[in-house]
């Protein structure tokens, strides 16, 4: 029954992020102490296991000094950081975007919301990619907007071009595509992008608005094996970028970002106004003045890469080798392997016993695999891999209890 106290809204939203929010209020995971223990190995979420960088820190010490009275006075889209970022999006991305066409914001997550709220109209339809960022949905519920999901390609993980172009209708506003991808680690190819233009480049014809493309580019620094990494707006002009740096920084916790209009998109300078007005009503979307000067030093850092695909391929090796079943990831720092039961969660709940904490897959729209983070140091990995190959063993031997 609907309590009247909360707005109705909130059912859809509760429906959308309900895998999310067991996970997070009910698992073995979210009854661990803080501080947790030292012998635990957990592979949950994206949060750093090693100190920050040494770079990043300084950066922040040294851009603390005020240099001026409005040193910490509100701020926007300020001038300096949208030039950097005009400047680097042009590097790579091949185009020449202009600093009037990034807006700046606390994150991928809020940049999200400001595109969708800028772009769609309540009622109009969005299409997201399954498996999915856990809040796609919710936030397309969020702006009024209608969620219509859309599963890869079993298989190889791609695009499925045929089943999105199936999914398009008359209201449909946009399509979300998050490449790399969050959870499968797929980078979409070229040809697959050139394919997803040409569908809608079809489908706007005789349309008053287009629809857009909200690349989600968070993990787009973090590939592997040499591999180029293509981004939608190259391919198709009517596309939105939106990036963090908290991935290829690992500092989620200090959130800025961007979404940036390419220098082709048709009717971009009144989208100018209805961005930054979805930066102001969305909650003051702007990352905080400390990051927006230190802008400039941030954009040159990252994360190592090369050891990072080092941690992939010593635990994909491992993995394999006890008898998990699993892919190499091309970019991101996530894995999926498959669950030795069916009950991704009850087979999670085993992992716990032996002190490792994972992502169940129903949070991810993927039943019956566990999402592990790269983002667990080398220690904490090679403690990981006797407790993997003792659960696995035991999984084999019993099967999981059925809840009442």
């Amino acid at each position: 029954m609907h309590d009247s106290s909360i707005p109705r809204r909130f059912e859809a939203l509760s429906r959308a992020t309900a895998p999310f929010m067991r996970f997070f209020n009910e698992s073995a995971w979210s009854r661990l102490p803080d501080p947790p223990p030292p012998d635990i190995c957990d592979f949950a979420v994206g949060n750093p296991h090693d100190m920050p960088l040494e770079a990043f820190v300084e950066t922040l010490q040294r851009w603390i000094q005020p240099q001026n009275k409005d040193w910490f006075a509100y701020k926007l889209n300020e001038s300096q950081p949208r030039q950097v970022v005009a400047e680097s999006l042009r590097k790579s991305h091949g185009l020449p975007f202009e600093p009037e066409d990034v807006f700046l914001t606390n994150g991928s997550f809020a940049g999200l919301t400001v595109a969708l709220t800028a772009v769609v109209d309540p009622g109009e339809e969005v299409i997201f990619i399954s498996p999915p960022w856990f809040f796609y949905e919710a936030l397309i519920l969020h702006v009024g907007g209608v969620p219509v999901r859309v599963k890869v390609n079993a298989e190889t993980y791609d695009l499925d071009l045929e089943a999105i172009e199936q999914a398009i209708h008359p209201t449909t506003r946009a399509i979300i595509v998050n490449t790399p991808n969050n959870p499968t680690g797929r980078i979409y190819p070229a040809e697959t992008l050139q394919g997803l233009a040409d569908i809608l480049e079809r489908a706007n014809r005789g349309r008053k608005r287009p629809i857009y493309i909200l690349s989600d580019e968070a993990y787009r620094r973090i590939v592997f094996d040499g591999r180029e990494y293509p981004s939608p707006v190259r391919f198709y002009a009517n596309s939105l970028v939106s990036y963090t740096y908290g991935k290829t920084l690992l500092t989620p916790g200090q959130r800025i970002g961007y979404v940036a209009m390419p220098p082709d998109m048709p009717h971009r300078l009144p989208l100018r106004d209805a961005f930054f007005l979805a930066q102001l009503m969305v909650g003051y979307a702007f990352p905080n003045a400390l990051l927006q000067h230190a802008l400039p030093d941030l954009e040159k850092l990252s994360i190592d890469i090369p050891r990072l695909q080092r941690k992939r391929d010593r635990m994909v090796e491992a993995l394999k080798g006890m008898g998990y079943s699993l892919w190499s990831p091309e970019g991101t720092f996530y894995l999926l392997p498959r669950s030795p039961w069916e009950d991704d969660l009850a087979f999670s709940d085993l992992l716990a016993e032996y002190k490792i904490y994972v992502l169940p897959g129903e949070v991810v729209e993927m039943p019956g695999t566990f999402r592990i983070s790269l983002t667990a140091n080398e220690e904490m990995i090679e403690r990981s891999l006797p407790a993997f190959a003792g659960a696995l063993e035991r999984a084999r031997e019993t099967a999981p209890k059925v809840k009442a």
